[in-house]
């Protein structure tokens, strides 16, 4: 029996007997985890931009001891360049423990969950949305990649 390819490839279609709750219910899952993964894009962002600019200070203590200002270059030197962002933790640390505490408990239950109702098949609200909404037949709304309709 030929293999279908006017729809989505196999690891895309709903497993027989996977209800339309089910599969809506995985869509939310996978959602909400797309936007934990937009959340720790900003936290690296964070991570990163705090360190440049911790290393910005060098500079602007140096240019203050330049200028005459020993008083506001020692307070910045001391006070400020390579504080804690966080009470006992710099961005890295906080990356570390999002990383392998939050972000790591919901990715691993993302999989349990696709894994146990649909074999781990991913995207399955999405295919079926994209089999809804294109256009069969028409350049540019192809089923998949150098597939038929």
């Amino acid at each position: 029996m030929g293999q279908r390819t006017d729809g989505p490839d196999e690891r895309h279609q709903r497993p027989d007997g996977v209800s339309d709750a089910t599969v809506a219910a995985l869509g939310k899952l996978s959602e909400a985890l797309e936007c934990v993964e937009r959340a720790r894009g900003h936290l690296y962002s964070m991570h990163q931009l705090i360190g440049h600019a911790d290393l910005m200070l060098d500079d602007a203590v140096e240019g203050f001891r330049a200028a005459g200002h020993p008083h506001l270059a020692d307070r910045i030197a001391t006070e400020l360049r390579g504080r804690n962002v966080i009470a006992g933790r710099w961005t890295f640390q906080i990356v570390e423990d999002f990383d392998d505490g939050y972000h790591a408990v919901f990715r691993d239950l993302d999989q349990q969950a696709r894994d146990e109702l649909v074999g781990g098949r991913r995207h399955l609200y999405e295919a079926e949305m994209k089999e809804r909404r294109r256009s069969r037949g028409r350049p540019g709304h192809e089923a998949r990649p150098g597939g038929g309709d």
